[in-house]
C-alpha cells in the first residue's frame, strides 16, 4: 500500500461513524469567534426524535472515558453532543484559570444540539463533569428555556477565578439565579472544599424552590466512575450514578418521549 493511498484511508476512517452498540458517533466542529471547535454527537438507534443532552467535560481535557460516557446515555435514549472546549482553543490539560472565551465555544455546541434533526424539540438537558458543571449553570442562567435540566458529576459550584474568600464561603452567583432542576453527584472521599461548595449550592437551590437532589456515594474518590484502580464500592456507585442521571434527565428533558 502506497503513502497516498494508506494516508486517504485514515482520512476516511475518521471521518466516518463509529458504531457502538447501534449508537452512532460522528464527528463535527462549531466555528466560533476564535475557535474551530471540536465536537463529538452520539445518536441512540431506532428512530427519534430523543431528548437532547449536552455533554460539558472535566479540565483534564475531553478522553476515553468521556467518550464511553456519552455513548452510554446514548444507549440510554438521549442524543448527545460533546463540545472538547479545551481542543478548539489549543488548551493545556488541566487549566487552573478558567477562560471566559470558552464559554461561547461550549453554547454555540448547544445551538448545534438543539438544531439536531434527531432531537425532540424544547430544552437541552447538561450533564457536566467537574469544571463542565460551572458550564451548566453559566449557561443556565444565561438561557434557561433552553436549558431543561442539570446533572453534574463533582461540580465546580463557584467561578474558578474567584478570589479565596469566594472559594471558600459561598457559590457561583449563577446558583442564586438558574431554574434548571439539578441533580448533584459526588464521593464522599472527594475533596472537601468542592463536597463542601456543592452542599451549599444544594441548599441555595431548595430553599428557593428549584427541584434538586444531592446524591453522595460512600467510599467514592474524585472520579470515581472512571479511574483505572476503582474499588468494588466505586464500580457499584459509577454504576448506580448512571442509572440516577438517566432517570433525572428522564424525568425533565422531553418526558413526554418516555425512555
Amino acid at each position: 500500500m502506497n503513502d497516498t493511498w494508506r494516508l486517504a484511508c485514515i482520512a476516511l476512517a475518521l471521518a466516518a461513524p463509529l458504531a457502538v452498540a447501534d449508537v452512532r458517533v460522528e464527528r463535527a466542529t462549531v466555528k466560533t469567534a476564535g475557535a474551530d471547535v471540536p465536537v463529538e454527537i452520539a445518536i441512540p438507534a431506532g428512530k427519534g426524535p430523543f431528548p437532547p443532552v449536552l455533554y460539558v467535560h472535566a479540565r483534564r481535557g475531553y478522553e476515553d472515558p468521556d467518550r464511553a460516557h456519552i455513548r452510554t446515555l446514548a444507549e440510554q435514549g438521549f442524543l448527545v453532543v460533546a463540545p472538547d472546549w479545551q481542543g478548539g482553543r489549543f488548551l493545556e490539560r488541566w487549566p487552573k484559570p478558567h477562560d471566559p472565551a470558552t464559554e461561547s465555544d461550549v453554547e454555540a455546541a448547544l445551538d448545534l444540539l438543539l438544531a439536531r434533526p434527531e432531537a425532540c424539540k424544547g430544552a437541552a438537558g447538561i450533564v457536566g463533569y467537574s469544571r463542565g458543571g460551572y458550564y451548566a449553570i453559566r449557561l443556565a442562567a444565561k438561557r434557561p428555556k433552553d436549558v431543561a435540566a442539570i446533572a453534574a458529576y463533582a461540580g465546580h459550584m463557584q467561578d474558578p477565578n474567584a478570589g479565596e474568600p469566594e472559594q471558600l464561603f459561598s457559590v457561583a452567583p449563577e446558583v442564586l439565579k438558574i431554574t434548571a432542576p439539578t441533580l448533584f453527584l459526588v464521593g464522599d472521599q472527594d475533596f472537601e472544599l468542592r463536597r463542601i461548595n456543592i452542599g451549599r449550592a444544594f441548599y441555595a437551590l431548595y430553599e428557593r424552590g428549584v427541584p434538586a437532589e444531592l446524591q453522595t456515594y460512600p467510599m467514592a474518590r474524585r472520579a470515581f466512575d472512571f479511574r483505572g484502580d476503582a474499588t468494588p464500592e466505586e464500580k457499584i456507585a459509577a454504576r448506580h450514578a448512571r442509572e440516577r442521571v438517566k432517570g433525572w434527565l428522564s424525568r425533565w428533558v422531553c418526558p413526554s418521549q418516555g425512555r
